[in-house]
């Protein structure tokens, strides 16, 4: 199969594909190409249509590249065109993970201080510490003690919501606040308390 690099201008969205791309996914693989580069080429058809690929066709123009590499599928009749469209889509969805695997993989990004929403996975669909919680069955006066043992050293989350237009953008400022080694929860906490002051 010959790889093009072809006029991002000249690709032609199928017109009845059925998957859909909204802002916050669409961001999330321009930041993927960018970090990664653009390793997955569009699959398209003899008039350059789209088989496989709009999201990376969108997340392209929202980086303003001019050109995308595409493999061009000649081999397709009409009717494994149209399944295609769907199987390339759809199967990729029917796998799984392996927990414990990927457990070892994000933290080992983590580690090695490698920004995870680059990879698609939000901290709160992974559980990076395994914590009992059969103590809280235990009624004894010292409950509270061994919940604040067992949370020492746990970092905690919170959830901050953006317009899907500024996501990107959120995603570097975090990325580059963390490479300089800042802690980006205290200084959004330090920055929503100033902005409290000023407001009484």
């Amino acid at each position: 199969m010959k790889i093009e690099q072809l006029d991002i201008e000249k690709l032609i969205p199928y017109a009845n594909n059925a998957r859909t791309h909204d802002d916050a996914q669409v961001a999330q693989i321009a930041a993927s190409i960018r970090e990664f580069g653009f390793n997955n080429p569009v699959l398209i058809d003899e008039q350059s249509t789209i088989i496989a690929g709009h999201g990376r066709v969108l997340a392209a123009r929202k980086l303003d590249l001019l050109k995308v590499p595409c493999i061009r599928l000649n081999h397709l009749s009409d009717t494994q065109r149209k399944a295609y469209v769907l199987a390339d889509n759809k199967i990729a969805l029917n796998s799984g993970w392996d927990e414990q695997l990927l457990k070892i993989e994000i933290e080992n990004l983590i580690e090695n201080e490698f920004d995870i929403d680059l990879t698609g996975f939000d901290p709160s669909e992974i559980q990076f510490k395994e914590i009992d919680y059969s103590i809280l069955d235990d009624a004894s006066d010292s409950i509270n003690e061994q919940i604040d043992d067992m949370t020492a050293g746990v970092r905690k989350a919170i959830q901050i919501e953006f317009e899907p237009q500024d996501y990107a953008e959120a995603q570097e400022l975090v990325k580059y606040w963390r490479d300089a080694g800042a802690y980006v929860g205290y200084m959004l906490m330090n920055f929503l308390r100033e902005e409290k002051e000023k407001s009484n």
